[in-house]
Parts: C-alpha cells; sequence; structure tokens
C-alpha cells in the first residue's frame, strides 16, 4: 500500500480567516448570534430575496455569516452522525468555486469539454485499489455522491451479473441496500442479526440452503449503520462453500461506508483477492470532506454489464449519476495527500481509543452501554428527553442512542457528554426513584444496567 504525495506544506486554515476569504466583504465580527451553541439551530425561515427591492431583514452576507456562526458553534455539539467535519483545507480549495467542474461518464476516459478533475479521480481510485489489493489494470470505479450510490451500483452490478439472484442483506444493514431491491425489483431475503448486530450466519446458512437453485447476490456489511457491527467476509464466504455455491453463483458487495478506511490499518478484511465483487466507502465520513461523497470500486471485467456508449460526452458511462460533482475527488485527492496512510492509521488508533474511553466513562457511570469490537460507535440507552437529543444532535433508534466518535472528537467534547448526561439522569429519573430503561434485548444482558440486569 502506498499513499499520494503532495509537495506543497500544508498549513491549516482559521475559521476566521476563513470566513473573510470566503466572504470578504462582510465584518469579521460576530452578528448577534448566541455564543453557548447550546440548543440545536433553529429554522431560519428564509426567503429568496429580489435584488432592487427594499429588504427589511438581514443582507445577504450577513445571513450567510449568522449561519456560519451557529454551524461553528454547534461544531462541538456533534456527536451522533458519522460525518468527519475535522479538515482545513476549505479555504484552500474555495477558488475552485468559480469553475462548473463535470465528470461526466467513465473516468477513465477525456471528455471533449476541459472543465472536469477526471485526473484527480483516477488518483484516488488508484489510492483505493491499492488500499483493497486489486490492480489498476483490473480496477474500475468511481467518484460517487456517497455510499448510496455506491450500495446502488454494487447492487445493480452483481444483478446484471446474476439476473436470477436473490439479494441477501442483514436487517442491520444500510436502508439503502432494501431501497435497491425495491428500485431493481429483486427478489430479497432479510439475515437475521444478533444482538451486536452482526449477521446471523445460520441465518444465512438456512435461507442459502432454502434457495440453493437460484443464485445469491449479498451485501456485506462492514461497519453496521448503527451498532458499528462487522460482518465476518471469511465466515460468508465460508457458507457459501458449504451450502454448494461455486464461485460464479455468487456476487459480494461490501458496504463500508464507514469503517472501509479503518479496517486496512487493523486487518487486511476486505480484500479483492477474495471473490468479492465490489466495495463502497463514504468519502465525507471517516475521511472527511466538506460535501457527502463517496468511492466505489469494482473488478473491470464485470463493469461492460453496464456501459453504454454516450456519442453527445463522448464517452462511455456506467455510473449512477451521469453528471458527477467534479470538486469532490480533488477534496478527497488533497484529504488523502496531506493525511496519508500515517495519519489515517493515526485517526484509527485515536478513534478506537477515545470509543473506548468514552464506553467506560459511561459504564462507570452506571449507564446502559455497548461497543463491538473494532468499532467507534458507542451505543448507550436512549436519553428521556428530546433536547438533549437534539442538543448533542444524537440518533436514536428504539430505546437506544448511538455516538460516533470521529476524529474530530475531543475527550473534552466525551467529557462534557457523560458529565451533562449524568446530571440530567438524576433530574429524569428523580434520583433514583425512578428507573431507566432496560435494554438488554437490544444490547446485550452483559450491557445493560438497568436495576433488574445490574444486580
Amino acid at each position: 500500500m502506498g499513499s499520494l504525495s503532495l509537495k506543497m506544506d500544508f498549513e491549516p486554515t482559521p475559521r476566521s480567516l476563513a470566513r473573510r476569504c470566503l466572504l470578504p466583504n462582510v465584518d469579521n465580527k460576530k452578528q448577534n448570534v448566541s455564543q453557548s451553541g447550546a440548543g440545536p439551530r433553529k429554522n431560519l425561515e428564509l426567503e429568496v430575496m429580489e435584488p432592487g427591492l427594499k429588504n427589511d431583514g438581514p443582507s445577504l452576507d450577513t445571513t450567510l455569516v449568522n449561519y456560519l456562526d451557529t454551524l461553528t458553534q454547534r461544531v462541538n455539539y456533534h456527536l451522533g452522525y458519522p460525518v468527519n467535519i475535522c479538515y482545513d483545507h476549505y479555504a484552500s480549495l474555495a477558488p475552485l468555486l468559480q469553475f462548473h467542474l463535470n465528470n461526466c461518464g467513465d473516468p477513465f476516459l477525456q471528455n471533449t469539454v476541459d472543465f472536469h478533475s477526471k485526473d484527480f479521480e483516477v488518483a484516488v481510485l488508484n489510492w483505493f485499489a491499492q488500499l483493497w489489493e486489486i490492480e489498476k489494470d483490473q480496477c474500475w470505479g468511481y467518484v460517487t455522491n456517497g455510499g448510496t450510490e455506491g450500495n446502488l451500483h454494487g447492487i445493480l452490478l452483481g444483478r446484471e451479473l446474476l439476473p436470477e439472484g436473490i439479494l441477501y442483506a442483514s436487517k442491520d444493514s444500510h436502508y439503502s441496500v432494501f431501497k435497491a431491491a425495491r428500485m431493481y425489483r429483486m427478489d430479497s431475503e432479510t439475515i437475521n442479526t444478533s444482538v451486536n448486530g452482526e449477521m446471523d450466519y445460520s441465518d444465512l446458512r438456512a435461507k442459502l440452503l432454502q434457495n440453493k437453485d437460484k443464485p445469491a447476490i449479498i451485501n456485506v456489511t462492514i461497519g453496521t449503520t448503527f451498532k458499528g457491527a462487522i460482518d465476518d467476509l471469511d465466515v460468508i464466504l465460508e457458507t457459501f462453500k458449504e451450502c454448494g455455491y461455486s464461485q460464479d453463483r455468487f456476487y459480494i458487495h461490501c458496504d463500508a461506508a464507514l469503517c472501509g478506511l479503518m479496517t486496512p490499518f487493523i486487518n487486511n478484511m476486505i480484500s479483492f483477492k477474495k471473490p468479492i465483487g465490489s466495495v463502497t466507502i463514504s468519502g465525507h465520513k471517516f475521511l472527511g470532506c466538506p460535501m457527502p461523497c463517496g468511492v466505489q470500486i469494482t473488478r473491470k471485467s464485470y463493469i461492460n454489464n453496464l456501459s453504454t456508449n454516450v456519442e453527445y460526452i463522448a464517452s462511455v458511462d456506467a455510473t449512477i449519476s451521469g453528471s458527477r460533482n467534479g470538486l469532490t475527488p480533488i477534496f478527497l485527492w488533497y484529504s488523502l495527500s496531506t493525511k496519508g496512510q500515517i495519519g489515517l492509521q493515526k485517526d484509527v488508533k485515536r478513534c478506537l481509543d477515545n470509543a473506548k474511553y468514552l464506553k467506560d466513562g459511561l459504564q462507570q457511570a452506571g449507564i446502559s452501554v455497548m461497543l463491538n469490537e473494532i468499532s467507534i460507535i458507542v451505543v448507550l440507552e436512549r436519553p428521556h428527553d428530546h433536547e438533549f437529543v437534539r442538543r448533542w444532535q444524537l440518533s436514536c433508534v428504539k430505546d437506544m442512542a448511538h455516538v460516533v466518535v470521529m476524529p474530530g472528537i475531543t475527550r473534552e467534547m466525551l467529557d462534557n457528554f457523560i458529565s451533562e448526561l449524568v446530571q440530567q439522569r438524576k433530574h429524569w429519573y428523580q434520583g433514583g426513584k425512578a428507573e431507566a430503561p432496560c435494554v438488554a434485548d437490544d444490547i446485550g444482558t452483559q450491557n445493560c444496567a438497568c436495576s433488574y440486569h445490574k444486580i
């Protein structure tokens, strides 16, 4: 594995300087925005302003500055969603916004128009090909709008290769997988999961045997959306073998939206040396990018099943979206070049350490909590108060909430979260007179700290 290089030195740009760069005509003073960052941002109730007409409200630039300041304050309360907001290259790349960059068609084919960034896109794809152990001349891919598009593309490839195939996905898979099944009108089987969110391989085996007369297209989740569980690719491959499925009768798509940039620095779980068909990640998650994006990698030998010659753009197209954002490959290239594999490996270790730190802190405070191995998603009992959930921007399912410990989250933030949660729980549960919910069915009896399971 190797890393991209960038000759220029990288120096983070202060946020105040970034504001002056982006909005040079605006005074850098704060514009009547609350400094506490305590509450969730309110709907701005904006209207489009007509030039030349009298406007009693704030100017365009003032509105934008207020919005920027609000977001800046809320950064320290962003715990519940897998977005890495720790990056400082936006000001350096801001001049690119003056150009319309459209990466239309196949990334490996040039267009007749020069306003694209396919050279950056191919550099990013080559980096991921090396990471996931596939030779460049055997690899095809593109920079997507995000993990959902990657899942739609990977599952479509499987469907085109195996038209009669049944789609298998665990019930903890990302909702876009089931969206793909509906869009493509595919027969599908939902596989049960264990309490930690990992695929139930015995249920997979039973359903494969039940449908043995049809090929299998399977979504393998490398880091489930809510619990951060990782489906064991090697166990799944062994299950196919035991059930009598030869390699030409199954297709494996790996949804590695969050963990695809983590697992390579822990083990080589994701590798095209294994009989997998495609892998997708989200670029705005662990790596960090100011707009949603992703990377989809597959085998070049598969792509002819989707490729269509488009004379209008002087290219072939096998993507989902056709026209694609030409800025995102440059942001990804810049991030990879400034971090490198050493920087990413440090991020992985720090996030894993901080996730354990949060889990231990909550556990010591008597709060129900679960953390999967090789995961940065800490699952805990759902806070009783909706305002607390909104203040910390938590994601909740049933009686659970979770914190996704991304590279930008500090221990100070985690300490503040634990401290405030402990204080609020005293109020919610009246100092022990009322009981916290039992979440044993959701995260396991060993992780539940309700009055019954604590005993």
